[in-house]
């Protein structure tokens, strides 16, 4: 029987997980921290409270990714500019230049993987894999 779209996708997810591992072993790095390096990378300097928010995580939990990342040399928290009661968390000039090494991979690997699909059909799986991320997205939050 031919695999369903969705074994498919399970698959895929599967080997994306196992990419990152093998990327980070030794690292000191989990799925969790990177999500979080990232999301630095693109919001810049921003509040526990706002990474806590758009890592869609508890601020317990932003608190722990903070230390550990501290602790790891990844991050540093400084003072807000305007607000005495909080602190920035930003990355790390050593972090910085990692997530721009990771960044230029992800944009390498994104251009490797498409190579995989015929020229005229890459626009209608981008559109495809979109609608169905999206749709993903809808089921999830409404149930």
């Amino acid at each position: 029987m031919e695999p369903l779209l969705l074994d498919r996708l399970l698959l895929i997810g599967e080997l994306f997980q196992k990419d990152m591992a093998r990327a980070f072993d030794g690292t000191g790095l989990t799925a969790a921290r990177v999500h979080l390096l990232w999301v630095l990378q693109h919001a810049g300097p921003s509040t526990q409270q706002s990474l806590s928010a758009l890592c869609e995580v508890t601020p317990r939990n932003i608190t722990g990714l903070v230390d550990a990342l501290e602790q790891s040399g990844h991050v540093r928290r400084t003072p807000h500019p305007t607000d005495r009661r909080a602190v920035l968390v930003e990355l790390t000039d050593d972090a910085a230049a990692t997530m721009r090494g990771m960044q230029a991979d992800h944009t390498q690997l994104n251009a490797a993987l498409l190579e995989a699909v015929a020229p005229a059909d890459r626009a209608a799986v981008e559109r495809g894999v979109a609608a169905i991320a999206a749709h993903l997205e809808k089921l999830v939050a409404e149930a």
